[in-house]
């Protein structure tokens, strides 16, 4: 009797925390469209920014663009990382080990730490001053951890009779891993990539040390800011909260697109298979 009372508790509790999340996320979703649907008017899209038409897109092209160049640098680190761990180190290793320790601490780290760092190592002492790829470099090392373990761990995931059943058809250890192990883990492979395209579009704090906040469509060596970026400077200025809300409700947007893109190219790729 005890346990039935104990799994019906748990049960009630896990299902009133599911949808305690789920009526915060849908209310602050819903506070934030009905703020900003209203102010979004040809003027917050045009091509250059003033202080009349408060324009977002400079900032929507810098950040569709961070995100395009540290995915670019961070994927294939992080896959090929956990590409070797999972299938070349030794599992007993302790430099092994200690990868994974590393790894699991640099995905906890606030991201002004990276913030400052990023602006230690690439504006200042590499030279890059506050730019564009000072941005892109500190978001590549702020995301490859993630990426890295969310890869070895669907890779993990892939029964071993798959990579059993291919050696013994005679395939190569490396035609195995790119032709039936990759395909296998690539749910898991984009559930990280998704989680790093969430982090990438939201950060603020490292990109003040490293990208900058200047309102234009930014070069290599340009210093130019993202939409999180864009809605904190405009915000905290007092003068275009509206505006701000609107932001918000485009930067979510571009979240859904790119999780339903993301997802659309994970379920095509197994549905080939």
């Amino acid at each position: 009797m005890s346990r039935d009372y104990l799994s019906i508790s748990l049960s009630f509790l896990l299902k009133f925390a599911i949808f305690s999340v789920l009526f915060v996320f849908f209310g602050i979703t819903l506070f934030i469209f009905i703020k900003g649907v209203i102010y979004i008017s040809p003027s917050l899209f045009e091509w250059e920014y003033n202080s009349t038409n408060v324009s977002l897109m400079p900032a929507l092209i810098n950040t569709i663009n961070m995100v395009i160049f540290s995915l670019a640098i961070a994927m294939p680190l992080g896959i090929f990382g956990a590409i070797y761990l999972n299938e070349y180190s030794k599992k007993d290793s302790k430099i092994l080990n200690l990868i994974r320790v590393t790894s699991d601490t640099l995905v906890g780290i606030p991201s002004i730490v990276y913030g400052l760092f990023g602006y230690l190592a690439f504006v200042i002492y590499f030279g890059f001053k506050t730019s564009f790829i000072a941005g892109v470099l500190t978001l590549s090392i702020m995301i490859l951890p993630l990426i890295l373990r969310s890869s070895e761990e669907a890779l993990k995931s892939v029964p071993i009779g798959y990579k059993e059943a291919s050696l013994a058809l005679g395939a190569s250890k490396l035609r195995t891993i790119f032709a039936i192990i990759l395909p296998s883990g690539v749910a898991g492979i984009l559930a990280g990539v998704i989680l790093s395209i969430g982090r990438i579009v939201g950060e603020s704090a490292a990109l003040l040390y490293t990208s900058g906040s200047v309102a234009q469509i930014a070069g290599a060596m340009d210093s130019g800011r993202t939409l999180s970026v864009h809605m904190y400077a405009i915000s905290s200025e007092g003068l275009h909260i509206n505006e701000a809300y609107s932001t918000a409700m485009v930067l979510i947007v571009i979240v859904f697109f790119m999780n339903f893109i993301s997802n659309f190219i994970a379920k095509k790729i197994l549905k080939d298979r």
